[in-house]
């Protein structure tokens, strides 16, 4: 199950985080986040303890979607040592999402 990114662990669990870290910028009125959540759950068991994955829900943490310019969601930002590295927009397939994970993990 993806983990739950919250204003008040966002600084800890994504930004602080040891290993890589993948958060889907999603709304539940959403339809292509709904489209692509389970993929995300499926991932998130997948690279468990390789990679954190979760979700931000915008409409409950617009200060952090804000201060990274999430403009459309679902929004995918990928997060290395603090810092954004890589970032995908819309209701990809699952095989570019293991693809960006792989190159972030090497």
């Amino acid at each position: 199950m993806a983990f739950e990114f919250t204003v008040d662990n966002f600084q800890e669990e994504a930004l602080d985080s040891d290993i890589p870290v993948m958060v889907d910028f999603y709304a539940d009125w959403c339809a292509p986040c709904r489209m692509i959540a389970p993929i995300i759950n499926e991932l998130a068991e997948e690279y468990e303890n390789k990679v954190k994955i979760g979700k931000l829900n915008i409409d409950e943490h617009s200060e952090i979607s804000n201060r990274y310019g999430i403009m459309s969601i679902p929004t995918i930002l990928f997060i290395k040592n603090g810092e954004v590295i890589n970032k995908v927009q819309g209701a990809v397939p699952k095989t570019k999402l293991n693809d960006t994970i792989q190159t972030v993990l090497k």
